[in-house]
Formats: C-alpha cells, sequence, structure tokens
C-alpha cells in the first residue's frame, strides 16, 4: 500500500495498463489532478520501479510514460478496484 496507497497513483497506473502515454495526455486522463501533483506522482512511481520515463530528444520535449515490469504486476489489483468501483456505483 505504501507504493500506491495515494489518491492518484492508482489513476496513473490505471490509465497506463492499454500502453504508454505522452505526459499531456495520461495528464488529462486524470481530471482535477494539478500539474505539480501529477509531476510528484510520476516522479515517485517512477522512483519506486512501477513505471518508466522515456525522454525523446526534440523540441518541444516529448516526454513518454509506460508501466515496467513491476507496474504490470498490478493489473489484477487495478482492474479489481476498477470493477469494485463499477459495481459499488450500482448499489
Amino acid at each position: 500500500m505504501n507504493l500506491i496507497g495515494t489518491k492518484w497513483k492508482p489513476l496513473v497506473l490505471f490509465h497506463l495498463l492499454e500502453g504508454g502515454l505522452r505526459s499531456g495526455v495520461l495528464q488529462k486522463k486524470i481530471p482535477g489532478i494539478s500539474n505539480k501533483m501529477f509531476t510528484q506522482t510520476v516522479r515517485e512511481l517512477e522512483k519506486d520501479g512501477l513505471l518508466s520515463r522515456k525522454v525523446y530528444p526534440v523540441v518541444p520535449p516529448k516526454v513518454e510514460y509506460k508501466l515496467s515490469k513491476r507496474g504490470e504486476s498490478l493489473e489484477v489489483v487495478l482492474r479489481g478496484l476498477d470493477k469494485w468501483g463499477l459495481e459499488d456505483v450500482g448499489s
């Protein structure tokens, strides 16, 4: 829980389950997250080995995030939380 037990980390990880995303696209998929919190969250996830960050040497800078092998191992947990949330809304 120390690795994913914040408000934003599971959402970032969940949106990366389908593959890598550019920084701006990923941030837009998470309504309500500030630039500061997004940056802090992805840096912590990268430090913990749950996602990888690739910077392309272009102007303007292009940054892409994707799940690491360790991050991919959380797929069952993340999808289970999503399923539970969808079912709970219906109750």
